[in-house]
């Protein structure tokens, strides 16, 4: 400050750099986890080529080891494919109940010793840390926290620690596996530098073989061209993308709440015995929950459905069921549960479905048992919903008759634009 003359007040734009440069995110990731998991109850699975997975050649790998990964074989892949990459590997059908609880043990003891933290998925978690000390004492305190969940879960986990997100993930990829890292404050771009822009979380297939083929190869080269070339590129996510790639992320970690349950009811005009029309409700009620699920992370392990007659005598029948998001398990189970539970034959007034037992969990569809043509299409759905909403794409098993003309006029748009969707 010169004398004489107060200091001019720091703008929002530099309160935000003071306060993202003052931060101290940590990553923390599971190593293969469902990998890990199986090789805690079978230790001689250690050091071999394995897959969890769909055991038929018409499923698709759900994780694999860093032993299966040398012969190029990784998640998302059909088996039938892995299988000639490496015929000596090991399949195992999986086990999602047992790896929820694994996952919850973790996020017992990141809780009881973290001020703020984020479960991004099943095996994924942010702390905010920021105040808690140095920074040399922030790497202590995660050394520690990362010591404590290995001996406590013998499950192995990396982490990474920087001044915010995106380089806090990138470094915990550094460090596997099973490593820790800490980048430098001031040192982030000198860091990301070297390189590949694959490493930023952002960048998929599709956008990494577009930068490859204008000619970006490393992290140094993205953050140096120019912001409205990128922009005209790749519209808003240009300016993201030319963010990150400048270790710019002020994204907050946003505080783990567990969600327990989600339902949805329909209450009709007028009271039917129709059971065309309440079986294609209860499908559309189930499928819109399914994806809700799907955006929020989680996995559900309990269906309910309910129904209300028309003397308002209400009745509801529940299962228990593996994990899963997977819309065709779901509307398979309500309309089972339906059934067992319609047996007076009177006029109902209002049907629901509940989805309980919530855990967090990544995008699946029943990816055990699943063929790739049946993800892609499901993922292509998705996809028309989130831009559209979530009645956007619906199963004909939901329209009761003929059908909605808007929901027609959707569809007909979404093929229009030709929005990923295959048969």
């Amino acid at each position: 400050m010169t004398a004489g003359i107060p200091e001019p007040p720091l703008s929002h734009k530099h309160i935000g750099m003071k306060i993202a440069a003052d931060r101290s995110i940590v990553h923390m990731d599971l190593d293969t986890f469902f990998v890990s998991v199986e090789c805690l109850h079978n230790s001689q699975l250690k050091g071999k080529p394995l897959i969890i997975g769909g055991k038929s050649d018409r499923g698709v790998v759900a994780s694999c080891s860093y032993e299966a990964r040398k012969f190029g074989i990784h998640s998302a892949m059909p088996i039938r494919l892995a299988k000639r990459l490496c015929p000596d590997v090991t399949i195992i059908s999986g086990d999602m109940e047992q790896y929820s609880r694994y996952s919850g043990m973790v996020t017992d003891i990141i809780r009881e010793r973290s001020p703020v933290f984020e479960k991004s998925s099943i095996d994924e978690f942010y702390i905010d840390i920021s105040g808690m000390d140095r920074f040399f004492g922030s790497y202590e305190w995660s050394s520690e926290l990362r010591q404590l969940i290995i001996r406590e879960t013998g499950l192995p986990i990396s982490f990474g620690l920087s001044i915010n997100k995106t380089v806090a993930k990138i470094a915990t990829g550094e460090a596997k596996p099973s490593g820790q890292m800490a980048v430098p404050r001031n040192g982030e771009k000198a860091f990301l530098a070297p390189l590949s822009i694959s490493r930023i979380p952002m960048v998929g297939k599709k956008n990494y073989m577009l930068l490859r083929n204008m000619g970006v190869a490393t992290i140094a080269t993205l953050s140096q061209m120019p912001m409205d070339l990128l922009e005209r590129v790749f519209g808003k996510y240009g300016l993201l993308l030319w963010k990150r790639a400048n270790a710019i992320d002020h994204t907050p970690v946003v505080p783990y709440m567990d969600q327990k349950s989600l339902s949805s009811e329909r209450t009709f005009d007028k009271d039917t015995i129709d059971l065309v029309k309440l079986k294609a409700v209860f499908v559309a009620l189930t499928e819109r929950l399914a994806f809700q699920l799907r955006k929020m992370r989680k996995l559900t392990a309990c269906i309910t459905v309910k129904i209300r007659y028309s003397n308002f005598d209400t009745h509801t029948q529940q299962a228990v069921i593996p994990y899963t998001a997977s819309d065709k398990t779901l509307i398979e189970k309500a309309k089972e549960l339906f059934d067992k539970l319609y047996q007076r034959r009177m006029l109902i007034r209002l049907v629901g479905v509940r989805l309980s037992n919530l855990v967090q969990g990544n995008y699946q569809i029943d990816l055990f048992n699943d063929t790739p043509q049946r993800i892609q299409l499901h993922q292509a759905m998705d996809k028309i919903r989130n831009r559209y909403g979530a009645r956007a794409i619906i199963r004909s098993t939901g329209i009761p008759g003929s059908g909605d003309r808007h929901e027609k006029a959707l569809l007909e748009r979404a093929r229009r634009e030709g929005i990923g969707f295959r048969g």
